[in-house]
C-alpha cells in the first residue's frame, strides 16, 4: 500500500512539472529582430532579460542595410534594429514602406580613420577621402567633414548628400563615394575614409579610440531606432521589448561595454522627427 501511495506521489509529481513546461513553452512568443553586422552584444543581453518575460528573441543577421528593411515589410521578421532615423525616414520613403520606428536606441558616432594621419589637420591638399555612397550616409559624412573644417554645406543642407552639395573645399579634398562595407578595405588607398560605427567595430576598430575625428551624442537624426511595421506599432510584445532595452541596466551594459564608442540615447521618439 505504502508504495502504491509514493509511486502516485511520483507520478502526480512528475506530471505537474511536466505540465509547468509544457506550458512554459507554449506561452513563450517568439520574435524575430533583423540586425546588420555581427556585433550583437546589447541584444543579446536583451534577449536574456526577454526570456524571463516569456519571450523568445532570435537575432536575424544582415550584412547590408537594405534587406533588413525589406524583410521586415515582407513579414520575414517582427522588427529590426540597426539603422538612424534619418536613413528609415528616406528609405521607407524611397521604396514606399509602410514602417514605423517604436523605439530609440543609442547612437553609433560616425567616425574618420586613417593609416596615413593621426590628425584632420594634418590631411594635405589634393588628398583622397572615401565617403559612403548611400545619399543619407554621404550626406552624414559631409556633415562630419564638414564639422572637421575640411568642407562647408549650404545652409539649407537636407541630409542627403551628393558631390554637388559642397558648396566649399578649401583644400580640394577629392570625393571618394565606396559601398559602405568597403570603407574600411579601402583605407590603404585614400588619405581617410568615414566609416559607419558598425563596420568599424567589425573591421576592429574602436570608433572613439581609433578615429581621427569623430561624431559627439548630439548628432540627433543618427539616433538609432527599432522598427516595426506600422500595423504592429502597438503591440505588446514589441512594446515590452523596447522597454526592456530602454531600462537603466541596459544602459549601464552599454556603456561598460564599449567603453563610449556606443552612446545609449532613450528619447521620446517625437524628439527625433518622426
Amino acid at each position: 500500500m505504502k508504495k502504491w501511495i509514493i509511486l502516485s506521489l511520483i507520478l502526480l509529481i512528475g506530471g505537474f512539472a511536466a505540465g509547468c513546461s509544457s506550458s512554459a513553452s507554449k506561452d513563450e512568443t517568439k520574435v524575430k529582430i533583423g540586425v546588420s553586422g555581427t556585433d550583437n552584444r546589447i541584444w543579446d543581453f536583451v534577449a536574456k532579460k526577454a526570456k524571463k518575460e516569456g519571450i523568445d528573441i532570435e537575432i536575424v543577421r544582415f550584412s547590408d542595410y537594405v534587406q533588413p528593411n525589406l524583410a521586415l515589410e515582407e513579414g520575414e521578421l517582427d522588427a529590426n534594429a540597426f539603422q538612424t532615423i534619418s536613413y528609415f525616414n528616406e528609405f521607407k520613403k524611397e521604396h514606399d514602406l509602410d514602417l514605423t520606428p517604436i523605439g530609440t536606441t543609442v547612437i553609433a558616432p560616425l567616425g574618420l580613420y586613417s593609416e596615413k594621419y593621426k590628425s584632420v589637420d594634418d590631411i594635405p591638399d589634393g588628398a583622397k577621402i572615401a565617403v559612403p555612397n548611400e545619399a543619407t550616409n554621404m550626406g552624414r559624412a559631409f556633415l562630419l567633414l564638414q564639422e572637421a573644417g575640411l568642407i562647408d554645406l549650404p545652409e539649407d543642407f537636407d541630409g542627403n548628400g551628393s558631390l554637388d552639395k559642397i558648396k566649399k573645399n578649401p583644400k580640394n579634398i577629392e570625393i571618394v563615394p565606396v559601398v559602405a562595407g568597403q570603407t574600411p578595405r579601402v583605407l590603404p588607398d585614400v588619405a581617410a575614409s568615414i566609416i559607419n560605427n558598425g563596420i568599424a567595430v567589425d573591421a576592429g576598430f574602436n570608433p572613439v579610440k581609433d578615429s581621427i575625428f569623430h561624431e559627439d551624442d548630439t548628432a540627433t537624426p543618427y539616433i538609432n531606432i527599432i522598427a516595426a511595421r506600422t500595423e504592429d506599432k502597438d503591440n505588446k510584445t514589441l512594446k515590452k521589448i523596447v522597454e526592456l532595452y530602454q531600462e537603466e541596466d541596459t544602459a549601464d551594459f552599454i556603456e561598460k561595454e564599449y567603453n563610449g564608442s556606443t552612446i545609449p540615447t532613450f528619447v521620446p521618439l517625437s524628439k527625433i522627427g518622426e
